[in-house]
C-alpha cells in the first residue's frame, strides 16, 4: 500500500527527516549544483528537495501520485503542486528539462511504465535524478521511515531498468549510512557515519542517488530472421478438356 502524503510530510518534519533531507539533498546538489533557466519537475514526494534544487529555475512543479495524495506547495504564493497519475502525466512531450524522482519509483506497480512516461515528457538530452531505497541498506528493512516502504532496488536492477527506458546513468552516489533510529546520539553523529560510509564505500547505504541523461535516440532491436533455401514445388493448375455434350447434329439419322 502506498505511503500517505500526511505521513511523508510528518517524517520530513521530524529530526530523522531533517537528517535524511540534509544528506540526500547534499548528494543531489553535487550532481545538480545549478538549475538556472531550467524547467524542473518533481514526481513522487520531492518537495523537500525541490526547495533547494529549484532555486533559479525557470519553472518548478511538484506532481504527486493519486494513490499518495497531494499537499499545497510551496507554502507561500501560488501552488505548483498537482495530483496526477504517474504513468499519464498531463504534460506535452519533451516539455521538461529536468525531473526528480523521490518516493516514486519504489512505490509504483510498474517501474517500466513510469520511466517510459518520464522519458516522454523529458526533452532530448534532459536529465533525470532518482532517489530510491538501497536493497542492502538498513533503511529499506525498517518501516519507520518512507524509505522502508515499497520495493527497494540493487544497483544492477536500477542500471538495467534505466537503460531499458533509454536513460544513460552518468553519476552514482549513496547516502544515509546512519541507522534509521530516532536516537539523539546517532543523529548527532550522523555526519561521522556519512564520512566513514562514503570513504570506505560501505554497501549498506540507505538510498541510491542516480543522475542520468535521456538519450537522443531510441535503439531499434534487430530481430533475427530465418531464410529457408529449400526448393518447394509450385503446383499450377493444368488445363483439361471439358466434356463435350451431344447436340442434335451428333445424333444418328432415324432408320
Amino acid at each position: 500500500m502506498p505511503i500517505d502524503v500526511v505521513d511523508l510530510r510528518a517524517f520530513y518534519a521530524s529530526p530523522l527527516g531533517h537528517v535524511a533531507r540534509r544528506f540526500v539533498g547534499r548528494a543531489m546538489l553535487r550532481f545538480w549544483p545549478d538549475c538556472a533557466k531550467q524547467r524542473v519537475l518533481g514526481l513522487g514526494f520531492a518537495t523537500p528537495y525541490l526547495s533547494v534544487l529549484g532555486v533559479g529555475a525557470e519553472r518548478t512543479m511538484a506532481f504527486m501520485p493519486a494513490a499518495q495524495g497531494v499537499v499545497h506547495w510551496p507554502s507561500d504564493g501560488l501552488s505548483a503542486s498537482a495530483l496526477v497519475e504517474p504513468t499519464l502525466l498531463p504534460l506535452p512531450t519533451a516539455s521538461v528539462d529536468r525531473i526528480v524522482l523521490v518516493h516514486a519509483l519504489e512505490e509504483t506497480e510498474s517501474p517500466d511504465d513510469l520511466l517510459d512516461e518520464v522519458s516522454r515528457v523529458l526533452s532530448p538530452g534532459g536529465r533525470l535524478l532518482v532517489v530510491v531505497p538501497n536493497r542492502r541498506g538498513l533503511w529499506a528493512r525498517m518501516d519507520g521511515t518512507p524509505f522502508g516502504h515499497g520495493r527497494p532496488f540493487s544497483r544492477s536492477q536500477l542500471e538495467a531498468l534505466m537503460r531499458g527506458a533509454e536513460f544513460s546513468p552518468e553519476n552514482w552516489s549513496e547516502a544515509l549510512y546512519v541507522p534509521p533510529l530516532k536516537r539523539r546520539l546517532l543523529m548527532r553523529s550522523s555526519a561521522a557515519w556519512e564520512r566513514v560510509g562514503a570513504g570506505l564505500s560501505l554497501p549498506f547505504a540507505g538510498v541510491h542517488v542516480i543522475d542520468a541523461t535521456k538519450q537522443f535516440y531510441r535503439r531499434i532491436p534487430l530481430r533475427a530472421t530465418r531464410r529457408s533455401f529449400a526448393f518447394r514445388p509450385i503446383l499450377l493448375p493444368q488445363p483439361s478438356a471439358a466434356p463435350r455434350h451431344a447436340t442434335e447434329a451428333d445424333k444418328p439419322p432415324p432408320g
